[in-house]
């Protein structure tokens, strides 16, 4: 059922759908600081989505009652929730016009970018847990073969290092800002 929003204060976790036929792909990884479980809020009955921990984590759950007595009463939680689901549906439109328009590959330099935290205050931060070829590969629509061949071919351009942990070098920001070769446009 779906009756309780859940706060991530610490760790790593995934969000995963299930097709009817059973293809499961990864929409999200949260880290701490991020909400899940917020569609109880609008009448969803059901979760249509899975959590799953993928490092030691802390999480705090809210009953939808109690956390729509906060927002009635905490003018300063009620404008960073908003913020928060704001910042969210920013990031899902985002994922979604890299689908439509971007190749496999592209979709993989942009996601390694955005799991390194290129963008966020402080410096880019290897990728840890490391995570599967896998799980990125569910997280950009395509196979863990594409993704292995992406990654070393990543690897080799100097764009990425993973010894135990994937680290994203500045130049595959470059590479994907300035159109760079390395980075294809066709599948």
């Amino acid at each position: 059922m779906a009756d309780t929003v859940f706060y991530l204060q610490k760790g790593r976790v995934k969000l995963t759908v299930m097709s009817e036929q059973g293809k499961e792909a990864v929409i999200a990884i949260l880290e701490s600081g991020q909400f899940f479980g917020e569609g109880c809020m609008n009448g969803h009955p059901v979760r249509i989505s899975t959590t799953t921990a993928i490092e030691d984590s802390v999480v705090t759950a809210i009953t939808k009652k109690a956390m729509l007595a906060v927002l009635r009463s905490e003018p300063a939680f009620s404008e960073m929730f908003v913020a928060y689901l704001l910042k969210r549906n920013g990031r899902i439109e985002e994922d979604l016009i890299d689908q439509l328009f971007n190749s496999s590959e592209r979709r993989l330099a942009r996601l390694l970018l955005l799991l390194a935290n290129f963008g966020k205050e402080g410096h880019p931060q290897p990728i840890e847990p490391n995570i599967s070829q896998e799980t990125l590969a569910e997280m950009i629509g395509t196979t863990r073969s594409r993704v292995s061949f992406f990654m070393n071919r990543f690897r080799k351009l100097g764009l990425i290092s993973y010894n135990g942990k994937i680290e994203v070098n500045s130049s595959l920001l470059s590479a994907v800002l300035h159109d760079k070769p390395e980075i294809q446009d066709d599948e």
